[in-house]
């Protein structure tokens, strides 16, 4: 059985995309990974207001927290530069 939501890890970046920790966790819930992919490239642009270089969004499954001390994201996320 899969997760029953997915949400969405909002991460701040260094240049390069290195030194990631989670900056923002929107509310919303999906209730399939394909919904929560496509939301992420908007989730970014409500969020481009973090003082980061580079921001990456995480499609996660609602059983698991996105953390700060949650290791940086895989690169085949939405990026905004």
């Amino acid at each position: 059985m899969g997760p029953a939501y997915f949400v969405i890890a909002i991460f701040g970046c260094g240049d390069g995309a290195v030194d990631c920790r989670t900056v923002a966790a929107p509310a919303a819930h999906y209730a399939t990974e394909q919904a929560c992919l496509a939301a992420r490239a908007d989730a970014l642009i409500a969020n481009n207001d973090l003082d980061f270089p580079t921001l990456l969004a995480q499609c996660l499954p609602g059983s698991r927290k996105a953390s700060a001390a949650e290791a940086a994201p895989e690169p085949a996320v939405a990026a905004a530069t």
